[in-house]
């Protein structure tokens, strides 16, 4: 199982202690991917400060191949996180070098080897996604909680995974996800918070609740269950199981501090 992610990174500051993670949806979901087994690599910009090589060498580390990872001059992506309890709160996003992401020719060939790529709604990727396709990839996408964004609509067409983020099972979503369902992907996926998580493949809908553990820090959590349904769905297990799947790989990751 091969995957790629593209796209953003950024360094997780929480502002009351000034510690710092490597954070960010494409390096999270290929590090959570890593740790289920996958074969995984990750194409992003860092800067040319001490974030950047924390960022680097943190992924090596969890064997991610960061081969297509550059450096260029400037500063790391920075997101300012504060705790309330167990729930963080994201602050301020300074994107840093990553403003100007593009992927080069050389980047574009890389992709080519892996069977899925993944992205996400800050990772100035989208613009690849129909050669993505053209080359015969499965794709991903997580649109978070932009369900207004202009890219839901557009994008659709050439994503086979789309994940959204919700609050809870109503008519707004179902529709929603019924709507992007008719414009192409395979299976449309919602993750609902506490409220679990709900999943549509054209013919019927899924719905999974959340597995119950002690919450330390929910950084991360749906990012781990995008991995966990990825690996589930190229491993061929049925929709309900990969959404069993995502809800166990996010139960795990909320039970410590930090992303990862």
């Amino acid at each position: 199982m091969r995957i790629v992610t593209v796209g953003d990174n950024c360094m997780d500051v929480y502002q009351s202690t000034g510690e710092a993670y490597p954070g960010g949806n494409p390096v999270n979901v290929a590090v959570y991917l890593t740790e289920l087994g996958a074969d995984t690599a990750y194409i992003g910009w860092v800067g040319t400060d001490r974030y950047g090589e924390i960022m680097v060498r943190a992924i090596q580390e969890k064997g991610v191949d960061t081969s297509r990872v550059s450096a260029k001059e400037g500063t790391t992506a920075v997101t300012y996180v504060e705790m309330a309890g167990s729930e963080r709160k994201l602050g301020d996003y300074e994107e840093g070098v990553m403003s100007g992401f593009s992927l080069s020719p050389e980047d574009l060939r890389f992709t080519e080897s892996f069977q899925l790529v993944h992205s996400a709604i800050w990772g100035h990727a989208d613009r690849y996604y129909p050669f993505f396709k053209e080359k015969g990839l499965l794709t991903s996408f997580d649109f978070a909680d932009k369900l207004d964004h202009e890219l839901v609509t557009t994008l659709a067409p050439y994503v086979d995974y789309p994940f959204l983020s919700y609050t809870q099972d109503d008519e707004h979503i179902r529709n929603l996800m019924r709507e992007i369902k008719a414009r192409g992907p395979r299976i449309v996926v919602a993750t609902l918070g506490d409220n679990g998580s709900l999943a549509y493949d054209g013919v019927q809908f899924y719905k999974h609740g959340i597995v119950e553990v002690e919450v330390v820090d929910t950084l991360g959590a749906g990012d781990s269950f995008i991995a966990g349904f990825i690996y589930g769905t190229l491993s061929g297990l049925p929709v309900d199981k990969c959404l069993e799947q995502g809800a166990q790989r996010a139960a795990k990751t909320i039970s410590y501090f930090a992303a990862w």
